[in-house]
């Protein structure tokens, strides 16, 4: 086809129009550093607030994709050839070249209805710049994934792409990035300006498209190593579908519709409080829904002042006739549950204008809490005790962000540690700062954005890159292995029966039956053991929710003095282990005996761990006031253990897991089972409480199954087939887990050497442990 190319310099355009007449106001894709218009391609067009058509972008298609990912490889060369000074200084003058082109920018993301100041990407660019600065040196053994394919829904900020794009870009990844509609424009201009300030041709890119099914696309390209996503949910959802099996690792960033607890104490001061909720919780345009929670005591005087405040405000535009229908339901149902209104006016019968309004008395159940309509909204709770304010906050699926109002520190501190979000804002919202760390909780997404931030870097093999496999995801794990009920014929001589660890306590299968362990030579029948199922998952879950948040509050040295008790037991029982090692898996005793010590070791290495890797210390903030960036415990982790070095990798993932505050459901090697259940005895001695650990066994497959199924695990670390990476990936979204996936090959256990664990592989290990909570006090 006939394809136009624009590829000039800048400096000409200082307003938006200049920019957008330029093009004609039909905006091309942007790959090899220029502006491309292939001919016969469907076009999007962009309106603005007013309903006037702003622009087109084009609408890629698979030629698109397959040149643009193609180019992208060579600009990864060139990009990642270059040395960290090199780097850093490219993303230094693209501060500078932002400086210049700031109005340009501020007035394209307005007129594409994604507002983004400058001045954040600016910092944006400054922080990370100083992490490409110091990559080698303080980040060692980790290398850049490759061809990184940022994705965004139609809703998504500008800031939330670039969050994503600029640490991918500072870790010598080259980009291709699939923007939503309104964050199209500004996307395809930033590319524009990144190669005004000196970036390599081919090492940023923008496909624009009508949906997230571009992104798909993108990601089926055998090119792409790492996709992130930023957006919506259920486009999350789809992207995560569509690529469950090919081998590429998708992290999901939910920002938007989340809801977010607004939680305003009797020590708040009233008005402050109530002008953050003004300031907030009716813009036009918004990523997160609030829900303002009120202390009893304080009740009447927060509603009043909202009253008055809102008296002067008028109706806001809603996005569409179906967002008002969405509304209008969404206020009908509150109003049945007891709901009463406060509103500055009344809703016009029909249109797409509606006023701010306060849904007052709203029950937690209510739709408008639980999944809230988009539109300007407020519901409104009230709650007696400090403890209710946190368990009514914790009721929400989303773990993204709370504002917290109060004058008394103590107060905020423990109540921000309670939340089970990402960020807290103690008498402030909606800040940030790429230099805090902060992961979205529950089913607020699957990864970390800002801080040091590896994701873009990775010290694990990949995973190998292929086509998804034809499957019936209804039925993974339903064939099990043939189950023996054994027959006590002859006690001295039959195999022993071992029993599986659930909740504390040695125990059978819920099933009642066993499996055959094998020898090495499949000739003899070693032992038999339980054929763990769903029940039993289920059980060990239970135990494990009820004992994980007191051993995550236990001090970090009363933890590291449990994982040195279980060393020393470990050490009491090493021959039994030893024994176990050599019958199962063939290895000489001597071997074995090293596997043991080298396990006793790897115990004591994570209880020195437990105190050092803390997080903590307050970040010092551009703006006044300071925060504090700390990792906690995920929760309740299954691990589907290897069967390469089945005992040395079960106790190293289970030292990670617990040294950082999580409990664990383990699912030992199905070929080699033997060692994980000897370990059963040191268990029982140990100083742990029961039900942090629990190994269930049987097959890979059915427990593989029973874990991704059970709504409470919010990660699971994988070693087995490509069957079970593509069923997690495919069936782990709702809600959304954590995945490690780990695809092994006969003797290759997805390409980690258990004897040899690297400072990289540890520190891996430890991050895959936890998520990160800012907690943010301003001073002024």
């Amino acid at each position: 086809p006939q394809q136009k190319s624009h590829h000039h310099h800048f400096n000409r355009f200082f307003s938006e129009t200049a920019w957008l007449d330029h093009h004609s106001r039909s905006l091309g894709l942007f790959m090899d550093g220029k502006f491309v218009c292939p001919a016969d391609r469907q076009t999007c067009s962009l309106v603005d607030s007013k309903g006037s058509a702003v622009c087109s972008t084009v609408c890629a298609v698979d030629h698109d994709v397959s040149k643009c990912v193609s180019s992208a490889v060579i600009g990864f060369k060139a990009w990642s050839s270059l040395s960290c000074f090199e780097r850093a200084k490219v993303l230094l003058k693209m501060g500078s070249v932002l400086g210049q082109h700031g109005q340009c920018v501020s007035e394209v993301c307005e007129l594409s209805k994604t507002s983004c100041s400058p001045s954040t990407l600016l910092r944006l660019l400054q922080y990370y710049s100083s992490w490409a600065q110091l990559r080698d040196s303080l980040i060692t053994d980790w290398s850049p994934l490759g061809v990184v394919a940022v994705v965004a829904s139609d809703d998504c900020s500008l800031y939330s792409l670039m969050q994503k794009v600029v640490p991918a870009l500072a870790m010598g990844n080259s980009v291709v990035i699939v923007p939503g509609r309104s964050s199209a424009p500004p996307a395809l201009l930033l590319a524009q300006l990144f190669m005004e300030a000196g970036l390599p041709s081919s090492a940023l890119s923008v496909l624009t498209g009508s949906d997230v099914s571009l992104g798909a696309k993108v990601a089926q390209n055998p090119n792409i190593s790492y996709v992130t996503y930023s957006g919506n949910k259920q486009d999350g959802v789809t992207l995560c579908k569509a690529t469950a099996g090919l081998g590429v690792p998708v992290s999901v960033s939910p920002c938007v519709g989340a809801t977010c607890p607004f939680i305003i104490f009797e020590s708040a001061d009233i008005d402050s409080a109530v002008e953050g909720v003004m300031e907030t919780a009716f813009k036009a345009k918004k990523e997160v829904q609030w829900v303002l929670c009120v202390q009893e005591s304080v009740l009447d005087g927060v509603v009043s002042r909202l009253r008055l405040r809102m008296a002067a405000m008028k109706c806001v535009a809603l996005a569409s006739e179906g967002d008002r229908a969405q509304v209008d339901a969404a206020l009908q149902e509150a109003q049945k549950q007891g709901a009463t209104l406060l509103q500055p006016c009344a809703a016009p019968p029909s249109g797409t204008q509606f006023p701010p309004t306060v849904l007052c008395g709203t029950a937690p159940s209510s739709p408008c809490v639980v999944n809230p309509p988009p539109g300007p909204l407020l519901p409104l709770m009230s709650f007696r005790s400090n403890t209710e304010a946190v368990s009514l906050a914790n009721h929400s699926p989303h773990g993204q962000a709370a504002s917290i109002w109060t004058e008394d520190l103590t107060l905020a501190l423990e109540t921000a540690k309670s939340l089970s979000v990402g960020s807290v804002w103690v008498n402030s919202h909606s800040m940030s700062d790429p230099c805090l760390p902060a992961s979205g909780h529950k089913d607020s997404g699957t990864c970390t954005d800002g801080g040091q931030e590896p994701s873009s870097s990775s010290s694990s093999p990949p995973l190998p890159r292929s086509s998804s496999i034809s499957m019936d995801y209804s039925n993974f794990g339903t064939a099990t292995s043939p189950a023996v009920i054994p027959n006590g014929s002859d006690p001295a001589s039959a195999p022993k029966s071992y029993l599986q660890f659930v909740g504390g306590k040695s125990c059978k299968s819920e099933s009642g039956s066993s499996v055959a362990v094998q020898s090495p030579e499949g000739t003899t029948v070693l032992a038999y053991c339980p054929d763990g199922g769903r029940k039993d998952v289920r059980n060990a879950v239970e135990a494990a929710i009820k004992v994980q948040p007191g051993w995550m509050k236990k001090s970090m040295s009363a933890r590291a003095q449990s994982l040195h008790s279980l060393a020393k037991g470990l050490e009491a029982k090493r021959r039994d282990i030893a024994a176990s090692i050599n019958a199962q898996t063939g290895l000489s005793l001597e071997e074995a005996d090293k596997e043991v010590e080298l396990s006793i070791a790897r115990l004591s290495d994570w209880a020195a761990c437990c105190d050092k890797i803390q997080g903590g210390a307050p970040v010092r903030l551009p703006q006044s006031g300071f925060a504090l960036s700390l990792p906690e415990a995920l929760g309740v982790v299954g691990v589907v253990l290897p069967d390469n070095r089945p005992f040395l990798s079960m106790v190293t993932l289970l030292g990670a897991a617990i040294a950082m505050g999580n409990a664990v459901v383990m699912v030992p090697s199905q070929k080699h089972p033997l060692p994980a259940l000897a370990f059963i005895q040191v268990l029982q001695s140990a100083d742990l409480p029961a039900g942090l650990v629990n190994i269930i066994t049987g097959s890979r497959d059915q427990l593989t199954a029973a874990l991704a199924n059970h709504s409470v695990l919010k990660a699971i670390w994988y070693w087995g087939n490509a069957e079970g990476c593509q069923y997690l990936q495919y069936t782990c979204t709702s809600p959304l887990k954590t995945l490690w996936l780990h695809c092994q090959k006969e003797e290759k256990d997805g390409g980690m050497d258990w004897t040899q664990l690297r400072p990289s592989h540890k520190e891996e290990m430890w991050r895959k442990a936890v998520q990160w909570k800012s907690i943010w006090i301003p001073t002024a």
